[in-house]
């Protein structure tokens, strides 16, 4: 369904940053913009990303 481009530590590092920025939302700050976390968080539980396919870029070792 969806190209696979986002590779294993680049996928880490997106699920990590995304449940960071969502913590802001209930802890530290309490800030909204915690919600941009749900970006990295989804592209990384995914495997894809829009941008990396526009961009041509592929962080994913090829099969």
């Amino acid at each position: 369904m969806f190209k696979v481009n986002v590779g294993g530590i680049d996928r880490l590092l997106r699920i990590v940053l995304g449940i960071v920025l969502l913590a802001l939302v209930f802890v530290g700050p309490k800030t909204m913009w915690g919600l941009i976390g749900v970006v990295p968080l989804v592209t990384g539980l995914l495997r894809t990303c829009p941008l990396y396919s526009i961009l041509g870029i592929k962080t994913c070792p090829t099969k």
